[in-house]
């Protein structure tokens, strides 16, 4: 693998070595350089080290712009307004560059990041022996997404699936199981997610029928609760049914969403039960929490409730039983200490943004976080219905994660059959091709909007043709390979002699922003902007394909080869940037 110097940072260094020259005393200085609409690229950091210079800034720019080696890189750069400089790249450098990015293989020259760490993200947080509803969709898609491009920079990744499979609703399930024996019984075969939902759905409901109406059974159940969190061996054995019987089903529905869910990643709350103990021993000998009638807790300044007395993070109830800030503590420490992260991202619902603020601050102040070690909450918001509320079914149910994939796969479906007859598409490739553009509908349509802000759910826009939609991208990728099948002999070659059209020079100097887009995405955990560079490449590819022939009217032999080059590094740079998100670019569409 070559990573690809860019040509931002070509033009940067050149107009950061001649400013260093001109202004001596101010040593390394920043130009500040930028894309423009102007040129391809402006340059806004004179006006500042002017003034902090007390120099007159157009003639500083003038200075600077003699000083600049241009070479085969810059055609041209001009002094503007005050004392900003419009600088154009020679066609020679974008092809040229992007030739090297071409000969990199997969990874198109983007660079590995030069000190890459140890992240641990924790995504995709079903509930054991409940359904997977909409709410479960964006930790899921997004905490993908991260992955995949952290990996894709060169971090090591440990993925952790934080699912809730312990607390007191286990002991009123354990004990009706243990009295209904074959309740979760398979009749011969392997038994599928649907089934398995379906089974663990209708002992809940027996369950909980029992519980509400028979004053013994709820004291045999709560004492199961403590037998449970005792280790006591026939409990555990009926606990680990049901979490046997929901991975089956929460492995189904990650399937659905064309999603690796690894069982060693799977660590719920039930991972940690045994560091409870020790981390809240840990919290009151150093001091960071203290007793409050009777329970274990840690107090901040700043957190008030509405009549002004604090309000803790409860560690340790009065109980004696521990909650939520006790495991994802104790999760901390683990992930710390024994995984040895120095990052860890938890891909979890705004509305849980005040304990994840607690916790971190408790794990700083009792010293398992520090500067060498870091914890954000990557927050998301809601998904909501076209009418802007909260997603709902008619009855004013939460939304099931499965009926949802399924409906988003026969809207695809249905518009992939329409082209089908078109391209030649089996029922086979339609039915899988259908698969491809819902499930990726569904995951852009998320991915594309900044994860803090809430969404419209909008099927009919997701799956349109038009639009910032995974289906428009996936439909550029296929047409693009569908160019090669005509081509005859002609095969993509890079000409750095030839002049380009602008359309050309626009989507060759949008391909080369990659590497750069994917290090900033990567820094913020931002796949929203890797999905707003995919948009406006495919965006940048129609216009090209409109305006530069590639096959008919057929060009010159030399621009028809550098046109298919374009082509391919656009459908290579589509697919791997797509692949990053999580979503499948089908060849034929």
């Amino acid at each position: 693998m070559a990573s690809v110097t860019s040509l931002t940072a070509s033009v940067h260094q050149r107009l950061a070595d001649a400013l260093s020259a001109a202004l001596p005393e101010t040593g390394s200085a920043d130009p500040l350089l930028r894309r423009s609409d102007r040129a391809d690229f402006q340059a806004n950091g004179i006006l500042a080290l002017a003034k902090k210079a007390k120099a007159n800034p157009r003639e500083l720019a003038t200075e600077v712009v003699a000083r600049v080696e241009s070479g085969d890189v810059i055609k041209d750069i001009e002094v503007s307004g005050p004392g900003f400089l419009n600088i154009t790249i020679t066609d020679r450098a974008i092809v040229s560059n992007l030739a090297e990015r071409y000969a990199d293989g997969e990874r198109l020259g983007v660079p590995l990041a030069k000190n890459p760490g140890t992240t641990v993200i924790d995504y995709a947080q079903p509930n054991v022996a409940k359904e997977m509803h909409v709410g479960h969709l964006r930790s899921a898609v997004i905490g993908d997404a991260v992955v995949q491009i952290l990996e894709f920079t060169g971090e090591s990744v440990v993925r952790r699936h934080h699912i809730g499979d312990w607390g007191t609703q286990f002991g009123m399930l354990i004990q009706y199981l243990i009295e209904h024996p074959h309740e979760l019984d398979h009749k011969g075969g392997e038994v599928s997610g649907e089934e398995a939902m379906s089974n663990l759905n209708r002992l809940y409901k027996a369950a909980r029928t029992v519980f509400d109406s028979d004053e013994e059974f709820k004291t045999r159940a709560r004492r199961r609760v403590v037998d449970l969190q005792a280790g006591e061996s026939e409990t555990l054995a009926m606990w680990q049914k049901f979490v046997d019987e929901s991975k089956i089903y929460f492995y189904s529905v990650f399937d659905k969403l064309d999603m690796e869910i690894r069982d060693p990643d799977v660590v719920g709350e039930s991972g940690y039960n045994d560091m409870l103990d020790e981390t809240c021993r840990l919290l009151e000998e150093s001091g960071v929490a203290v007793r409050s009638d009777g329970a274990l807790c840690v107090f901040f300044d700043d957190v008030k409730g509405p009549d002004g007395n604090p309000v803790p993070l409860i560690v340790r109830k009065s109980d004696g039983g521990y909650g939520y800030a006790a495991t994802d503590l104790s999760a901390i420490r683990d992930r710390v200490f024994n995984l040895k992260a120095d990052s860890l991202i938890y891909v979890v619902d705004a509305r849980q943004s005040l304990h994840f603020k607690m916790v971190f601050e408790t794990a700083r102040r009792a010293g398992w976080l520090n500067d060498d070690v870091k914890a954000h909450q990557l927050a998301f918001g809601t998904v909501l219905g076209k009418d802007g509320k909260p997603f709902k079914t008619r009855e004013g149910e939460t939304v099931r994660l499965v009926d949802l994939l399924d409906e988003a796969i026969d809207r695809a479906t249905a518009v992939v059959r329409e082209k089908a007859e078109k391209v030649g598409l089996s029922e086979r490739e339609i039915e899988e091709n259908g698969r491809f553009v819902g499930i990726g509908a569904v995951k852009y349509a998320d991915l594309s909007t900044s994860a803090v802000r809430d969404y419209k759910f909008d099927l009919d826009q997701m799956v349109s043709l038009n639009g910032d939609t995974s289906v428009y991208l996936q439909y550029a990728y296929a047409r693009i390979r569908s160019i090669f099948g005509k081509a005859g002999d002609r095969t993509p070659l890079a000409h750095p002699e030839l002049e380009l059209a602008p359309a050309e020079r626009a989507l060759g100097l949008h391909l080369d922003r990659f590497g750069e887009t994917l290090e900033e995405v990567a820094a913020e955990y931002a796949p929203h902007k890797l999905a707003a560079y995919l948009y406006q490449l495919a965006s940048l590819y129609t216009a090209f394909y409109d305006q530069c022939p590639v096959i008919k009217p057929a060009p010159e032999q030399e621009v028809a080869e550098n046109r298919l080059f374009l082509c391919d590094l656009t459908a290579r740079t589509l697919h791997q940037g797509m692949a990053l998100l999580g979503i499948r670019t089908p060849e034929r569409l």
